[in-house]
């Protein structure tokens, strides 16, 4: 294609399994983007909770530079010094032991329930293989995640899925006691539902869960693909909460937007993961883990993950401002820079009608579902672009109520 790539260009040669906005940003800097025609947008949606640094963060841009000199890929027939280097951080600075490095969060997770039954195999028998997950949860797109996952929209259409996997209410411990058993291996759970609305845990639920896998030996999973590496004001929301899983899995924010994902587990569990038993071909890319040591490492810092606190009251003070203002939210919820507005009742619905009209007016959100305004910045975006951000999406938030 020699000619420049528009919005038509999507349609026509892409699989139409999403449906982008109009605009194609083509180039950023912080917590701004510009698009074809050079429009500026402030960025609260950072790539779905994915750059953490914002865009083109000098940290990352020259990690990136300095490792592509060197070294890009290796089969995993060899390792190499960034993945040890990125593997031995994570290990010193979380309750693992040992990492699984793989490309993206659905690997990731694939990998951690994977681990999870093998485990169980190994240790108990054939019989332990009950998976707990809970409604409304996502954790990835491959056919086992999306099986686990609580939203079956999401495998409908593709076929018998996996067989025991149970699914129980979040927040709810006793709809936990009804299905796990001495049969269960693993429960999984995310400390803050993302694509199910922004909701995050009770203490008492997570402390729960882990008594009774506890009890059970089973083995408690946290999914932290979205809530990792700084998001909720800890390096991992598990610290937030005091309460310590068996395996975790992490990506998104691990790279600052450069894909990577990894699983982390202890020396008591690791040991059923053993050769030959799962693998993934970019798992441990030089390249990759080059950048995701630099983010950690900038991340895990009381500079950085301070600043995500106070910004996090920045957020929730401009929204409920904006909600004095127009009545559009019945709840703001959220940890960190992970925050979700859930729509009113006279607005129930309508999160995604805010999307191209915030567009418009320079500034860019997700949703969680059709019923809540979700935003998941930069960790380090700059007060004034929050202010300016806000006061745009109070324009389109005035446009959706003026349209009524």
């Amino acid at each position: 294609m020699t000619q420049t790539p528009t919005r038509s260009d999507f349609d026509q040669y892409m699989v139409p399994n999403y449906a982008p906005q109009k605009t194609i940003p083509v180039r950023g800097e912080g917590s701004r983007l510009w698009d074809q025609s050079d429009r500026e947008y402030i960025d609260f949606a950072g790539g779905i909770a994915v750059n953490s640094l914002g865009h083109c963060h000098p940290v990352l841009v020259n990690a990136l530079k300095d490792q592509a000199d060197k070294l890009w890929h290796l089969a995993n027939v060899y390792t190499n010094e960034p993945a040890l280097k990125l593997a031995g951080t994570l290990v010193e600075r979380t309750f693992a032991d040992k990492v699984y490095l793989c490309s993206s969060g659905g690997e990731a997770n694939e990998a951690a329930l994977k681990l999870a039954r093998r485990f169980a195999h190994d240790t108990h028998g054939e019989h332990k293989d009950k998976i707990i997950s809970f409604r409304q949860s996502f954790h990835g797109r491959t056919f086992f995640t999306v099986s686990v996952g609580g939203q079956p929209k999401y495998s409908q259409g593709f076929g018998p899925v996996p067989g025991g996997i149970l699914h129980a209410e979040y927040n709810d411990l006793d709809s936990v006691r009804e299905l796990v058993g001495d049969d269960t291996c693993a429960i999984m759970v995310e400390p803050m539902q993302g694509e199910g609305g922004i909701l995050p845990a009770d203490p008492a639920f997570l402390q729960g869960l882990r008594e009774l896998c506890d009890e059970h030996d089973a083995l408690l999973v946290f999914d932290e693909v979205q809530t990792g590496v700084g998001r909720t004001g800890s390096l991992y929301a598990y610290m937030e909460y005091g309460v310590t899983p068996d395996i975790l899995t992490s990506a998104k924010a691990l790279g600052g937007g450069f894909p990577v994902g990894a699983m982390l587990t202890t020396d008591r569990v690791a040991p059923a993961m053993g050769i030959g038993t799962h693998g993934s071909t970019y798992g441990g890319n030089a390249l990759a883990s080059a950048v995701a040591l630099a983010a950690v490492e900038h991340i895990d810092t009381a500079e950085v993950l301070g600043g995500v606190k106070q910004r996090h009251d920045l957020f929730r003070e401009h929204l409920e401002a904006i909600n004095r203002q127009h009545g559009v939210f019945k709840e703001i919820r959220g940890m960190g820079l992970l925050i979700g507005a859930e729509m009113s009742d006279e607005y129930q619905g309508r999160a995604k009608e805010i999307l191209p009209l915030a567009i418009e007016e320079g500034v860019m959100a997700l949703i969680a579902g059709p019923n809540v305004l979700r935003m998941a910045p930069s960790l380090v975006i700059p007060e004034a672009d929050i202010a300016e951000g806000m006061a745009r999406l109070e324009r389109a938030i005035a446009r959706l109520v003026a349209a009524q």
